[in-house]
C-alpha cells in the first residue's frame, strides 16, 4: 500500500528534527518512496543513513544518487536484509502496517535491536490494522506519541516508540539526543490554512460539523433560513482554534538558552513562590518551593499550549477539581493536567487548568517524549489558565502581573 507525503513526514520527523550528527535506518523503501525521500532531504554531511531494500531498489537508489552527483551518496548505505543493517538512532518503516501485519510482528524483536538505546522507532498503521498483543504492549511501554493522518488513503496512525533499556514509566530521561538539539516536532494536529496561520484539528472538525449541519438544514428545509446560524457560527468557532506560526517554530538554534518562554497566550495573573504538593511525588521534590508564573487566557486568546523549556517529558497526569471561573481564587483548585519536564537545570511543571466553560484539556505529549522549546503540545478549550512552575531560586521572573504574553515568543523568566 502506498504511503502519503503527510504520513511520511510524520514517520521521519524524529530524524529530521535532529540538528546534530544523527544516524537513521529506513526499512523497506524503494527509490521514490516518500519516507525515503523525506529521510534523504533531512540529511546533513555528518549524518549516516542506511536503507533496507530489495536488490532492484538498491540498484535504483545507488544509480540515482550517483547520477545526481549528490554528496549524500557517501553517507547512504543500502543493504538487502534488516539483519545486515547497523543499529541507528532513528528507525523508520517505509511501508504502513496493514491488516496483514504478520511480517511486522515477526520483525518486532529485530527492529528493537536495530534501535540505539534511547532512539525512536516510527511507523504508520492503518486504522484497520489488528491490535495484536505485541504491538499493543510496545505502544503501552515505549509509545511517546501518536498522530492521526487523515490526509492519507486510507487514514493511518503514526506511532513513535522510544526504545531503551529503561521503561518510560520509570520517570527518568532516556532520549538519545539532548532536547536542546531538537527543533519543534511536526504536528499533524496543526492544519495549515495559510503559510503563517494554522488551525488546530479540533477547529477543523468543529467547523466541519457546523457546516455539515448547515448543509443538512438547507437540504431538509430549503425555504428556511435556519441553516444560516450554524454556517455563520463555523467562522468564530474555527477562529478560536487558530494556531499561528511563532518564532519558536523556526528550526534554528536557540540563541537564548537561559530564557523560559510563555506556555500560552494571555495575561500574567500572578507571580509567586509556592509549595504545591499536587505534583511533589511526581517531581521527587515534595515540600520544595516553586516560582509559579500564572497566565489567564480570555476567550479571544490563542489557546494552543507550547513547551516553555526544552526537556524530556517524565510524567503527565491529571488532578480532579472544580470548574470555577479562571479569575477567581477558587480556580486554584480547578481540574488540571500537569506535564513534568526534566531539564539540565531541574524539573519544570506546566499546569493546564480548566475554566468554567466546556472544561476540555487536550494534552498530546507522553512520558518519554522530547519537547523542544516552544513546541506545541496541547490546548485548553475556551476560558482557561496556564501555570508554569520553576525551581525556586533557579530562575527569576521577567514579566509582571498584567503583562500580555504570547506562547513560544514571550520570555517570562530567565534561569540564573
Amino acid at each position: 500500500m502506498p504511503i502519503s507525503k503527510a504520513a511520511a513526514r510524520g514517520i521521519t520527523d524524529e530524524f529530521a528534527r535532529r540538528r546534530g550528527p544523527k544516524s537513521g535506518l529506513v526499512v523497506g523503501a524503494a527509490w521514490g518512496n516518500p519516507v525515503l525521500t523525506a529521510a534523504l532531504e533531512a540529511l546533513m554531511p555528518a549524518d549516516r543513513l542506511t536503507v533496507v531494500a530489495d536488490q532492484h531498489s538498491i540498484e535504483d537508489l545507488q544509480a540515482s544518487l550517483s547520477a545526481e552527483g549528490s554528496w549524500t551518496a557517501g553517507i547512504v548505505t543500502a543493504v538487502a536484509a534488516l539483519a545486515e543493517a547497523e543499529p541507528a538512532e532513528d528507525v523508520m518503516l517505509a511501508a504502513p502496517v496493514t491488516v496483514e501485519a504478520e511480517a511486522f510482528i515477526d520483525d518486532i524483536a529485530l527492529l528493537q535491536e536495530k534501535v540505539v538505546s534511547g532512539g525512536v522507532l516510527s511507523f504508520a498503521a492503518t486504522l484497520t490494522a489488528p491490535a495484536r498483543e505485541e504491538i499493543a504492549e510496545l505502544v503501552a511501554e515505549y509509545g511517546i506519541g501518536t498522530d492521526l493522518i487523515v490526509r492519507s488513503f486510507p487514514p493511518v496512525r503514526i506511532h513513535k516508540l522510544r526504545i531503551g533499556s529503561a521503561s518510560k514509566h520509570e520517570g527518568e530521561p532516556r532520549s538519545v539526543a539532548s532536547p536542546e538539539e531538537l527543533a519543534p516536532a511536526w504536528r499533524a494536529s496543526s492544519v495549515a490554512v495559510t503559510p503563517n496561520l494554522h488551525l488546530d484539528s479540533n477547529g477543523v472538525i468543529a467547523a466541519g460539523l457546523l457546516l455539515g449541519t448547515a448543509w443538512a438544514a438547507k437540504r431538509i428545509r430549503p425555504s428556511s433560513k435556519a441553516w444560516v446560524v450554524p454556517a455563520l457560527a463555523a467562522v468564530p468557532v474555527a477562529a478560536f482554534f487558530r494556531d499561528p506560526q511563532r518564532e519558536s517554530d523556526l528550526r534554528g538554534e536557540d540563541d537564548e538558552p537561559e530564557a523560559v518562554l510563555a506556555a500560552s497566550d494571555g495575561r500574567i495573573m500572578a507571580i509567586e513562590t509556592v509549595v504545591d504538593e499536587r505534583f511533589g511525588a511526581a517531581t521527587g521534590t515534595a515540600g520544595a518551593e516553586w516560582l509559579r508564573i500564572a497566565a489567564y487566557l480570555s476567550i479571544t486568546d490563542v489557546h494552543i499550549n507550547r513547551a516553555p523549556v526544552a526537556g524530556e517529558v517524565v510524567d503527565v497526569f491529571t488532578e480532579k477539581g472544580g470548574y470555577a471561573k479562571v479569575g477567581t481564587a477558587d480556580a486554584e483548585h480547578n481540574a488540571a493536567c500537569y506535564t513534568v519536564v526534566a531539564t539540565p537545570r531541574g524539573r519544570v511543571v506546566v499546569a493546564q487548568r480548566t475554566g468554567a466553560v466546556l472544561r476540555r484539556i487536550v494534552n498530546r505529549t507522553k512520558p518519554g517524549a522530547a519537547l523542544a522549546k516552544g513546541e506545541r503540545y496541547g490546548l485548553i478549550r475556551f476560558g482557561s489558565r496556564t501555570d508554569v512552575y520553576l525551581p525556586a531560586g533557579a530562575a527569576e521572573a521577567a514579566v509582571a502581573p498584567g503583562d500580555p504574553v504570547r506562547a513560544g515568543e514571550t520570555v517570562i523568566a530567565r534561569w540564573t
